[in-house]
């Protein structure tokens, strides 16, 4: 047989364990990827030295078909194979640097003793600030922060929970649903995320389908608030209240351009989601579908709204009230009142950060809330 022969038909195998692994049978989908490996491998082996494009690209993609089958050793063996001859397309050897990152990571996953659910995200921020490998301390704890509020409302959804209007998950969710953050391949900066499975899957009956959705879930999430949240969102998050607050968090996630300008979010090689790229423009997307939410709300009276941007310098949800401080030439502290629709999971990551924050003006030094979003 020749390249392309093993080539076409490991394709083949690869695209049915693809739809295998759609309908969550694992074995089966593990069982086509070994297939599809052997053979991508020996195609590998029938291309001459000459040709370096292909060779690169073939041992990327047996390596990482090794991969997806769970044969560490052999996508490692693929791997350092292709780096060792030195002639490789950048683009190849860069791919396969970043396997082998990954693979060590999985190594070091299964030696923990640790269960996740399917599949990871690999989050990573550009631009402004950040410069490869490094990026300010503060901007990624934030963003870490906010893709975990994502994680959890997410398997709170997905478990049918009824949706939490104050304070955090439940101690069940957060004790067995638990976000792992894990180091990543260099990049512009990068951190990967993968969310703990249930030890004990007894004390969610019936919620195997769901436990296994979370990951994909949250790519779908992300993608539809950003992308389309007018049609594609309603069928993703078919309630309205889930749907207002992933609206909202996919909003503070989404860069303003000021400290960087933009987030990529890519799932793992396991998984059928495509990477999302936020930058500012789907900032100024979500916030207007947010806006036009808000006058369907209030069934077109709007009353006259005003934005003051500042440092939310105090926060009191059960005294209904929030203060933001200017900070600049004529320094002025606004006490805005009526912040009962706030919810914790996307104010309380704000505090002591800069924030944009909607109000209507009720009287001298009076003001009612009416919307809050980052501006960082």
């Amino acid at each position: 047989m020749s390249w392309l022969d093993y080539h076409t038909r490991s394709q083949e195998l690869a695209s049915l364990a693809e739809s295998k692994a759609k309908l969550l049978d694992f074995e089966k989908t593990i069982e086509l990827y070994k297939e599809a490996a052997q053979l991508e491998t020996s195609a590998l082996q029938e291309i001459p030295p000459s040709k370096v494009r292909t060779l690169g690209i073939t041992a990327v993609s047996a390596a990482s078909l090794w991969f997806k089958a769970r044969e560490l050793d052999k996508a490692q063996l693929i791997a350092h194979g292709g780096l060792a001859k030195g002639s490789l397309p950048i683009f190849a050897t860069e791919q396969l640097k970043d396997l082998l990152q990954i693979i060590w990571m999985e190594e070091a996953r299964e030696k923990s003793g640790i269960e996740f659910t399917e599949g990871e995200v690999l989050v990573s921020v550009s631009g402004g600030d950040v410069v490869r490998g490094g990026a300010p301390l503060e901007l990624i704890l934030q963003k870490v922060d906010e893709v975990g509020r994502i994680f959890y409302r997410t398997t709170e959804w997905l478990l049918n929970r009824p949706f939490r209007k104050s304070g955090a998950p439940s101690q069940d969710i957060q004790e067995h649903f638990k976000p792992w953050l894990f180091q990543a391949p260099a990049g512009s900066y990068q951190f990967a995320v993968r969310v703990q499975k249930p030890l004990q899957m007894s004390l969610f009956p019936d919620a195997e389908p769901a436990v296994g959705e979370i990951t994909e879930k949250f790519m779908e999430i992300i993608r539809a608030s950003a992308d389309d949240p007018e049609i594609s969102l309603p069928k993703v998050v078919p309630d309205a209240q889930y749907r207002d607050i992933f609206l909202k968090l996919t909003r503070n996630l989404t860069p303003t351009g000021k400290s960087f300008n933009r987030l990529e979010i890519k799932p793992s090689i396991h998984m059928k989601s495509k990477p999302v790229v936020l930058v500012p423009e789907a900032r100024t997307v979500i916030a207007h579908e947010i806006q036009k939410k808000r006058k369907e709300q209030n069934h077109g009276d709007q009353k006259e709204e005003i934005q003051i941007s500042g440092i939310l310098r105090a926060l009191h949800l059960d005294k209904d009230w929030l203060e933001v401080d200017t900070m600049d030439g004529d320094a002025k502290v606004y006490h805005i009142q009526d912040i009962s629709d706030a919810l914790d999971d996307v104010v309380g990551p704000m505090v002591n950060h800069p924030v944009i924050v909607t109000a209507i003006k009720k009287g001298k030094d009076k003001y009612s809330f009416v919307d809050i979003q980052s501006d960082t």
